[in-house]
Formats: C-alpha cells, structure tokens, sequence
C-alpha cells in the first residue's frame, strides 16, 4: 500500500429501498469516489465492517428477523460466502468482527449476539447463551420503552466487549468466554438520563472513549480501565452551537489517528460538528459546525490517512467527501456521489485476488 492511498476502496451500506452494498473506488488525490459494482444480496444492508485481514466485508440485514452476512473482497464485485445467518434478534444496526465471532447490535430486541466464524470467516447462527437481552427503559417516552442496542465495539486491548444500548441510557461491559462462546455481561454503566447513547468510539491513546448522544446533542467523554474494565463518564459536550432550533439526532463520531480532533454527524441540523480534544483527549470543545452537504447524515467516516472525511446522506441519497484541514481540523465539502438511502462507509485496500 503506497502513502497516498492507491488502490484504496469504500463499501457504501444503505437502509431499505437504497442501492445495497456499493463499492466504489477512491482517488488517491482527491479523496473523490467512483461506483464500480452494487449488490443486493443482503436485505437492507445499513451497517458494514471490513475484516481485521481485509479479505471479508460484513453486513447486517436490518430487518425484522435479523442476519449478517459476510462477502468475498477478492475482486470488485462482492461475492456472497454463504445465506446471510440469523442473529436471533430483531434490526440489528451495528456490527463488529471480534474473537472468533461477528458481534452484532440488535436495535428492536434490545440484545446483542455473537456467531460463531467458519474457518472461511462465513458468520453462523449463535449457539445458546451467545445472545445477550439487555433489559430497562429511560424517560422518554417514545423512544425509551425499552432497551435499544444500537451498537457494539470491542476495546483496544481485545478483551472486553461495550455494547451501546439507547433505550436504557447505558453501556455494558462485556466478555466472550473462550470456551462456550457465551457473551458474559460484567457490569453496567448508566449514563445520564434521555441522554440515548448511540455509537461508541475509542481516543487512540486507548485510556479515553467518546460515546455520541442520540436524544441529546451531546458527546459524554469517558475514562477507560482497561484492567478492570470500567467505563467513567467525567463530561459531556454540546455538537451544536447554542441557540439552535432545529430538532437534531446526533448518528456517529469519529476521532483523529492523532487524537487531536472528533467529529459528530448531527441529522436534522444536517451538520458536521468539528471538536478540538484538548488535554489529551478529556476535554473536547466544540469548534464550529459546517454542512454536511446532504440530508439526514446517518454515518461519518475518516478516510484511513486522514485527508478526508465522508458522510453517508440517506435522505438526500448521497455520500458527501471533504478535505481536512490538518491545523483547525475543519472539513472542506469536495464532491458527492449519488447511493440511495445511504447509511455507513467503510474502508479496505485493494481487493484481494485468489490464491493470495
């Protein structure tokens, strides 16, 4: 892999009646995206996750029944490996490869699985006590009557497992057993009321984690014990300027390979929110807000090197790209490319051939 990027690709997931998964090319100049295949083998394939090899991409089916399902990245058109598998648990909307396993996030059933991997890296259903239910609500009524896993990220050390649950304003702490391959749930940690968090995101330094509020315009910083795995909340943060009036739902956060700056996708206000992370990553301030070029910005993604940011539009039915200003970390709208309903970006290299 040069420097520059050469040869880099972007998977592109959408929500229903979008264009699938979608790869595309990116210039290693500009950051510009160019579609080279689409495929809708998996149904409303709204989340992706590239594997730790960069052989395989996978996918959640955000439906009622709920699967993942993983593709072959050797070449440019996706190649399915095997039927999408259950996850015995409705909607999931977030996904990650960990230990063996594809941890997916269940938003309607409030749960987080964990299927077993094939030795070709296929996803399998999970066995008994690898579905973990999450139980509570929160104070808001119409969003909060029950538990919503909305995302689940394992930590840098590898050992613990945090999935992001918005209906119960809370992360919990988790771990695979080697043996059984049961999700164990070690603790819980509450988060401010009405808050919804969302996704999670870790500081590089790995000490620090940034959780971005769905139901409150609001990222809460936290201190990471990696030893003991424990999550502290110690601040939270506006992405939004004061006085705004537009109803807005905050979708992801991203940080810098440095450490030096985060940015949050605000829909409704359909901004970019640019956070400088002072003292080492425990005080992010917010900076300014730029659009997002599009409508309902559903994910953000920082190109592998950092010259670029991307958001996925799903209401405006495009992924915008922007030039980071390396100093004060503000994005620089470049282009779009059109990708109906679309919802996560992801990154890989050049594909992988057979036989390599």
């Amino acid at each position: 892999m040069s420097r520059n990027g050469a040869g880099r690709r972007a998977y592109i997931g959408s929500t229903a009646g979008g264009a699938g998964v979608v790869t595309a090319e990116v210039d290693p100049e500009s950051g510009a995206l160019k579609e080279l295949h689409r495929t809708d083998a998996v149904t409303n394939p709204s989340y992706l996750a590239v594997s730790g090899d960069g052989r395989l991409l996978y996918a959640v089916s955000e439906t009622p029944d709920g699967a993942a399902a993983a593709f072959s990245l050797a070449g440019d058109r996706l190649e399915p490996l095997a039927p999408p598998a259950p996850v015995h648990g409705s909607a999931p909307t977030h996904l990650a490869p960990h230990a063996g396993h594809l941890l997916t996030a269940n938003y309607r059933s409030g749960s987080v699985s964990a299927l077993p991997l094939r030795a070709d890296g296929a996803p399998t259903e999970p066995g008994p006590g690898a579905v973990l239910q999450h139980h509570g609500s929160g104070p808001n009524p119409e969003r909060q009557t029950g538990p919503h896993a909305h995302a689940v990220v394992a930590d840098p050390t590898g050992r613990w497992v945090l999935s992001v649950d918005l209906g119960t304003d809370s992360v919990r702490v988790c771990e695979i057993d080697p043996g059984s391959g049961k999700l164990v749930m070690r603790r819980e940690i509450a988060l401010r009321a009405g808050s919804g968090p969302r996704h999670l995101r870790f500081h590089p330094g790995g000490r620090l984690a940034y959780v971005i509020n769905e139901l409150d315009p609001t990222v809460t910083t936290c201190r990471w014990d990696a030893v003991q795995g424990v999550l502290t909340p110690v601040g939270e943060t506006s992405v939004l300027p004061e006085g705004g009036a537009t109803p807005t739902l905050p979708s992801e956060f991203v940080v810098s390979a440095d450490g030096r700056f985060g940015w949050a996708a605000n829909r409704g206000d359909d901004s970019i929110a640019v956070l400088m992370l002072e003292r080492d990553g425990l005080a992010p301030r917010l900076v300014t807000t730029v659009p997002c070029g599009g409508a309902w910005p559903r994910d953000l993604a920082l190109h592998p090197e950092g010259r670029y940011l991307y958001a996925a539009n799903e209401r405006s039915g495009d992924v915008t790209w922007f030039t980071v200003d390396p100093e004060t970390g503000v994005p620089e709208r470049a282009g779009a490319l059109p990708v109906p309903s679309a919802s996560c970006v992801v990154f890989g290299n050049l594909p992988v051939l057979a036989g390599s």
